[in-house]
């Protein structure tokens, strides 16, 4: 049987400023923006390529905005992906080299933490 990761919710104060954060410079497709009811807003974004979406919204987790770190996105050409953050306007850190991976790490408006991954070639 195969478990899919689906959908990771992810907290945020200002739904519209976090999804024009996550598809305007970060590059995800709004995939779904739906008020459910007066206490529900969900919103779910892509990233390219991706099988596996965040939710944004209103009354979807109790969690604290910004308390969500270690998301990771995974790109072929770590290089690549540095310079189209930076062109976007995301503050993105410097290419990080490791011996598992090279990344770099950035953050929405609220904190929520993510890195960004070249996985090296395997042998």
């Amino acid at each position: 049987m195969d478990w899919k990761l689906e959908l990771v919710a992810v907290p945020v104060t200002d739904v519209d400023r976090a999804k024009s954060f996550y598809t305007d410079k970060v590059g995800f497709t709004a995939d779904h923006d739906h008020r459910v009811s007066d206490d529900m807003r969900f919103v779910q974004l892509t990233p390219p390529g991706s099988a596996c979406s965040i939710a944004i919204g209103e009354g979807i987790v109790t969690s604290t905005p910004g308390s969500v770190q270690g998301l990771q996105l995974v790109v072929p050409d770590i290089a690549a992906a540095h310079d189209e953050l930076v062109e976007r306007g995301v503050e993105v850190s410097e290419v990080q080299d490791f011996a598992w991976g090279s990344f770099v790490f950035f953050s929405d408006p609220d904190g929520n933490g993510w890195a960004v991954q070249q996985i090296p070639a395997r042998s």
